[in-house]
């Protein structure tokens, strides 16, 4: 049996793992980067000072900032680690990329008042919900029914950072809207029923 491509081994692997599937295609895009700036050359032919020259060239010629660069890292040490099973040690020629000395823009809570009283509809539910609850973009997004308990006020979110699953509130002034919201599509799913569209696509990851 032919064995799988390299980036497809990753993409296997991680999912495997349960990573999200941000991480998945964020270390899938690093690892081809890699592979493209040493001229395709395979991995498995590279090693210490390969990976020490492209998160050099990551920090001097294209300035990524520090958070960027380690995530490049984390990339190439999962697919060596995990995938092919070579283990690296320290890189002590790398150029590290300064970290920002900026602080971060924190929203008021006026301002964020403002921002979500703009919207409506499902868009000021996921806005309610992420700014409520804290959850992130993604975690918001996979949001299934069942994992929403309206009778104790909890949401499960699965698969967050760090693969990890965990619970949060729901915001008491979400409840009835989304209530309100979920009969909706629940009546907009099953009248399509009825008109015979019960074909689901699955999109790929």
């Amino acid at each position: 049996m032919e064995q799988p491509k390299l980036l497809d081994q990753v993409r296997n692997l991680i999912r495997a793992k349960h990573y999200s599937i941000r991480t998945e295609e964020t270390y899938v895009s690093w690892i081809r980067k890699f592979i493209l700036f040493h001229g395709k050359k395979h991995p498995k032919d590279m090693g210490e000072n390969e990976i020490s020259a492209f998160l050099t060239h990551l920090a001097v010629n294209r300035k990524v900032a520090a958070s960027t660069q380690n995530q490049a890292f984390n990339a190439l040490l999962f697919l060596y680690r995990n995938v092919l099973g070579i283990e690296f040690g320290e890189l002590k020629d790398v150029q590290r990329a300064k970290k920002p000395r900026k602080l971060p823009v924190v929203f008021t809570k006026d301002e964020i008042r403002q921002i979500i009283n703009q919207l409506d509809g499902y868009k000021w539910i996921m806005a309610q919900l992420m700014y409520g609850a804290g959850l992130r973009v993604m975690e918001c997004v996979r949001l299934r029914v069942k994992d929403i308990d309206f009778g104790y006020g909890q949401i499960l979110v699965r698969d967050g950072k760090g693969a990890k699953d965990r619970v949060t509130m729901l915001p008491e002034i979400l409840k009835e809207p989304l209530k309100l919201h979920l009969e909706k599509v629940k009546s907009v799913h099953d009248r399509d029923l009825k008109a015979g569209f019960s074909t689901v696509v699955k999109q790929g990851r």
